[in-house]
C-alpha cells in the first residue's frame, strides 16, 4: 500500500491525485473568492459543570444546540469536560504513529473494512479513480475492552492508554450532547439511549501531509456522515469545509473545541429538522493536518425512522420510511457517500 506518510515530500502533485478542473476546491466556490464570506459556525459553551445543576441553564444550552443544528448542521463546543491533556495525549500518540518507519506500520495496512483497526490511504469511495490526499486510521474505539485493545498497535507505547482515555471521555461527551439534542427537540433526555446510539463507536484519524499544490486536489470528498453524530477534534490547522447556503464554509479552529455535526440518521429521526450537511476537507502546502472523528452509530439491527413526535400528518408528514440500519449502510456504500443518492433510497414521495 502506497501511503503518503511513508513518502518523502512531493515536489509536485502526482497525476493520480489531480482532479478534473470542475471537481477542484478552488473552482467550487460559486464565484466567491472567499468561500466562507465572513460566516462562522456557532460556538456553544457547555459550561460542563453547570449542566447537571441548573435546569434553566440546561434548557438554554439545549435550545442553542438545536438552533445551531437547524441553521448549520455543524457547531463547535467548548468547556465540554474533556481535558486538554486527554485530547493532546491521544493526538500526539496518533501523530507519532503516522511518522513511524514504514515497516512498523505495514502489519496494519489493509482495505478490509471489517477489520477493527486498519491503516489505509485515500477513501474506499474513490472507486479506483482520482485519489484523495490523505492517509487514515479506521478503528473501533468503544466500548473499550481487553479484547478490543489487543487490536490496537503496541507502538508508540502511549497509543493504547491514550486512545482508551480519549475514547471514554469523548463517548461521555457524545452522550451528553445527544441528551441535550433530545431535550431541545422535546423528545425526552433518554430518547437516543439504547440501540440508536449503542452500536460500536468508530473513529477515523485522518492525516493530511503538506500538498505541493492544494488547488489541484482534495483531502476528502464532499459527503454526509452515515451515522448519528460526529465529534471531531480538528486541532489547530484549518481544512474542514461545510456546505452552507450553497457555499463552502471554512470551519476555523477554536482552541480546545470539538466540532459537532449530525449524520443521516439524525436527519431521518428528526424528519429533516436537523439535517446532515455536506462537508469536505481541503489540503494546504505548509503543514501536516490531522483530525480525529469519533462516530456514534446505531446498532446494525436497530430500526430507524422519523420519531412520532417529529411527524404531523397534516403539516409535517413523514419524509422517510422505516428501515434497519444495516440496510442504510449498504445503500451508503453503493451510493459512494453521495448525500442525495443515498437519501433517495429512503425518502417517501408524495403522490
Amino acid at each position: 500500500m502506497e501511503l503518503l506518510c511513508n513518502a518523502p515530500p512531493h515536489a509536485s502533485v502526482p497525476d493520480r491525485y489531480i482532479f478534473p478542473p470542475e471537481k477542484r476546491a478552488a473552482l467550487q466556490l460559486d464565484g466567491v473568492h472567499r468561500p466562507d464570506d465572513g460566516v462562522t459556525l456557532p460556538v456553544v459553551d457547555l459550561h460542563h459543570a453547570a449542566l447537571s445543576g441548573d435546569d434553566g441553564f440546561r434548557r438554554g444550552v439545549a435550545a442553542e444546540i438545536v438552533r445551531a443544528g437547524k441553521e448549520f448542521g455543524f457547531f463547535q463546543v467548548v468547556n465540554h469536560g474533556v481535558g486538554e491533556d486527554v485530547v493532546r495525549g491521544f493526538r500526539d500518540a496518533a501523530a507519532e504513529f503516522f511518522v513511524m518507519p514504514a515497516e512498523k506500520k505495514l502489519p496494519y495496512c489493509s482495505n478490509d473494512q471489517s477489520k477493527p483497526f486498519r491503516l489505509a490511504t485515500s477513501t474506499p469511495y474513490d472507486r479506483g479513480e482520482t485519489r484523495y490526499w490523505l492517509d487514515y486510521l479506521k478503528l473501533q474505539c468503544h466500548p473499550v475492552s481487553d479484547e478490543l485493545v489487543q487490536h490496537w498497535p503496541t507502538e508508540p507505547a502511549s497509543f493504547r492508554p491514550r486512545l482508551a482515555e480519549f475514547s471514554e471521555a469523548v463517548h461521555e461527551l457524545a452522550q451528553t450532547l445527544l441528551c441535550l439534542v433530545a431535550e431541545g427537540l422535546g423528545l425526552g433526555a433518554d430518547f437516543f439511549a439504547g440501540d440508536l446510539s449503542g452500536g460500536e463507536t468508530q473513529m477515523n484519524v485522518n492525516y493530511y501531509p503538506p500538498c505541493p499544490d492544494p488547488s489541484l486536489t482534495l483531502g476528502l470528498l464532499p459527503h454526509c456522515d452515515r451515522h448519528l453524530l460526529t465529534v471531531l477534534s480538528q486541532g489547530g490547522v484549518a481544512g474542514l469545509q461545510a456546505r452552507h447556503n450553497g457555499r463552502w464554509l471554512l470551519v476555523r479552529p477554536v482552541p480546545g473545541a470539538f466540532i459537532i455535526n449530525f449524520g443521516h440518521q439524525m436527519e431521518i429521526i428528526t424528519n429533516g429538522a436537523l439535517a446532515s450537511v455536506e462537508h469536505r476537507a481541503i489540503t494546504n502546502s505548509a503543514v501536516t493536518r490531522m483530525s480525529v472523528a469519533t462516530l456514534i452509530m446505531p446498532k446494525m439491527e436497530c430500526r430507524i425512522g422519523p420519531a412520532p413526535e417529529m411527524v404531523d400528518e397534516a403539516t409535517n408528514p413523514a419524509k422517510f420510511r422505516e428501515f434497519v440500519f444495516s440496510e442504510f449502510m449498504e445503500a451508503y456504500y453503493t451510493a459512494a457517500a453521495s448525500r442525495e443518492d443515498v437519501l433517495e433510497s429512503f425518502r417517501i414521495h408524495e403522490n
